[in-house]
């Protein structure tokens, strides 16, 4: 995260984890897409976490209670790299 208090993370099980960066005690698990999570990146202010996946959608979810808060989809193909401009 921006304040360096948490850590995303993607993985093969399909899920997003959050984790506190100081103590490595894992935090909530944001469940949603339905292939390998390839990429996870945080919005400037902390709020969001984009995840892109092999399922061809990205996910933006809330970083404080979990929920998704949108779906993108349109791809063709699996997304490797997701980021916030």
């Amino acid at each position: 995260s921006p304040d360096g208090r948490q850590i995303a993370s993607g993985s093969n099980d399909t899920t997003v984890r959050m984790w506190n960066a100081k103590s490595g005690k894992a935090g909530p698990m944001l469940q949603g897409h339905i292939g390998a999570v390839n990429s996870v990146v945080w919005s400037y202010d902390g709020e969001q976490v984009t995840s892109g996946s092999r399922d061809k959608s990205l996910r933006v979810w809330d970083a404080k209670i979990g929920n998704i808060g949108l779906t993108q989809q349109g791809h063709t193909g699996a997304v490797w790299s997701v980021a916030w401009s």
